[in-house]
C-alpha cells in the first residue's frame, strides 16, 4: 500500500505506515481510538514536544502524527511501541495495544468473533463459499477480491486480518465442537487459481485431523435438503444460550428465540445427516485434490 487513499500516509518526508481509517459509523470503535488518541497527545505534550518533532523521531510524517491524535486513524502496533518509546512512555502507550487490536476490525466482524470465543459449539452449512472458519489466508484474500464494488486495498487488507484473527478458534482449550457442511461446488470453484485452490483443500484435510472438528460433504446429486435457500449456522454457548442465522428464514436476521432455533437446527440436522459421512467427505476431498 502506498498511496494516501488505501490507508497509507507519507508526510512530510516521513516513513510509509499503513492503517486504517476510523469508521464514523462503529461509535463504539471511534471512541476507543479517540481516547487512545488523547494519550498520546497528552504524553506528546508532556514531553514538549512537536507534533512534527515526535513524527521524525519516530520516522513517520506529521499529518499521520496528527490523524492518530485526531483519533482519524487506527495505530498499528508498531507504532505503539514506536511512540511510547518516543516519548519515554515506559509501557502505558503500548499497552493499549489490546484496546485498538480488536477496533481495527469491521464492527459486524468484532461481534461474531465475539460470539465465536464463546461457542461451545458450532454448526455450520455453506452453499456457495467455505466458512470463514475453514479459510486460508491467501484464500480468503482471493474470494473477498471478487466482492463488487471493488473493495480499497485498505478494506481489502481490514477484512482479510478480521477473517484470519478469527482461526483463533482452532487453539481454544476447552476447545468448541465444530461441525461444517460444504455443498460440493464450494470446494470445486478454483477461488485464487490452482496453486491457492489446491492448498485451501490441503489445509480442510488438514482442519478435519482435529478431534474437535468435523467436515463433510454434500454432493450436488443430493437435492432433497433443506439448505437449497443459502447458509445456516448455530452457535451454542456454555450458559445453554444460542444465535443462529439462516439465508432464508427470519428474513435473514440473527435469531435467539428456542422456537426459531429449532428451526434452524431441524435443518442443520437434515443436512448433515443427507452429506457425505466425515470419512466419505476426506475421501471426496482428497479426490479433488488429486483431480486438480
Amino acid at each position: 500500500m502506498s498511496v494516501v487513499d488505501d490507508g497509507t500516509e507519507r508526510g512530510d518526508g516521513g516513513a510509509d505506515e499503513p492503517g486504517w481509517d476510523v469508521d464514523p459509523d462503529d461509535e463504539s470503535g471511534a471512541a476507543v481510538v479517540a481516547a487512545v488518541g488523547r494519550q498520546i497527545r497528552a504524553w506528546r505534550e508532556a514531553a514538549g514536544m512537536r507534533a512534527g518533532e515526535l513524527g521524525s523521531v519516530m520516522g513517520y510524517g506529521e499529518d499521520l502524527i496528527y490523524k492518530v491524535e485526531g483519533g482519524r486513524r487506527i495505530p498499528r502496533p508498531e507504532f505503539m511501541d514506536g511512540v511510547d518509546l518516543a516519548l519515554g512512555a515506559g509501557g502505558k502507550l503500548a499497552a493499549m495495544k489490546s484496546d485498538i487490536a480488536e477496533v481495527r476490525y469491521p464492527k459486524k466482524i468484532r461481534d461474531l468473533a465475539k460470539l465465536e470465543a464463546r461457542a461451545v459449539e458450532l454448526a455450520a452449512y455453506g452453499s456457495h463459499n467455505l466458512h470463514g472458519l475453514l479459510q486460508t489466508e491467501e484464500y480468503a484474500r482471493a474470494l473477498l477480491g471478487t466482492r463488487r464494488p471493488v473493495l480499497s486495498p485498505d478494506e481489502l487488507e481490514r477484512a482479510v486480518a478480521a477473517r484470519v484473527a478469527r482461526h483463533s478458534i482452532f487453539d481454544r482449550a476447552p476447545a468448541p465442537e465444530l461441525s461444517f457442511v460444504q455443498e460440493e461446488a464450494s470446494l470445486r470453484r478454483p477461488i485464487g487459481g490452482l496453486a491457492v485452490w489446491r492448498r485451501q483443500l490441503e489445509n480442510l484435510l488438514r482442519l478435519r485431523e482435529l478431534p474437535f472438528v468435523d467436515i463433510q460433504v454434500m454432493p450436488t446429486s443430493r437435492w432433497d435438503h433443506p439448505g437449497t435457500g443459502g447458509r445456516i449456522q448455530v452457535l451454542k454457548f456454555a450458559d445453554g444460550s444460542a444465535v443462529g442465522r439462516a439465508d432464508d428464514e427470519f428474513a435473514g436476521r440473527p435469531i435467539a428465540h428456542p422456537k426459531q432455533l429449532r428451526i434452524l437446527e431441524l435443518g442443520f440436522g437434515i443436512i448433515r445427516a443427507r452429506a457425505l459421512t466425515p470419512e466419505e467427505s476426506q475421501a471426496f476431498i482428497e479426490q479433488v485434490l488429486g483431480e486438480s
